[in-house]
């Protein structure tokens, strides 16, 4: 459970972590790589590691907090492709599971999947987030 005194920035970005662990344990395994991932989006924010780890073994405890805006609801979802992409294999269950969180984010249900297989070529080609973020906007109405 989040602490009653945390901001809701914090509660947020807690949130985003046991989303990205829910996502890293979807396939039946925490792969490393997965794990390093959501650590180092942890630190970026920070959250030390041992808190991070923490979360992520405790996910199914823990109320998700949406995002309040656009842009951060885009980073997150960029983020859970992002992970499911870490470890090099994408399991089906990963992919309906960032479709089905796009959806939860807000974003229309028409669009979703087509948005999580943009971001996710995107990543593969090596384009950086700023652009594949402008790509999106200029198809989405979020």
């Amino acid at each position: 459970m989040f602490g009653f005194f945390e901001s809701e920035e914090t509660k947020r970005l807690k949130s985003h972590i046991t989303n990205l662990g829910a996502l890293a344990k979807i396939d039946g395994h925490l792969d490393p790589t997965e794990m390093n991932y959501i650590v180092s989006i942890g630190q970026k924010h920070g959250i030390k590691a041992e808190e991070v780890r923490h979360l992520v073994s405790n996910v199914a405890n823990i109320e998700p907090q949406l995002p309040a805006n656009d842009s951060d609801r885009f980073d997150q979802i960029y983020d859970l492709v992002e992970m499911m992409l870490a470890d090099g294999i994408v399991d089906e269950n990963e992919m309906d599971f960032c479709i089905n969180m796009a959806a939860r984010l807000g974003f229309k249900k028409t669009i979703v999947g087509v948005l999580v297989r943009k971001i996710s070529m995107g990543v593969k080609d090596g384009l950086s987030r700023a652009n594949i973020k402008r790509d999106a906007q200029s198809f989405l109405n979020y």
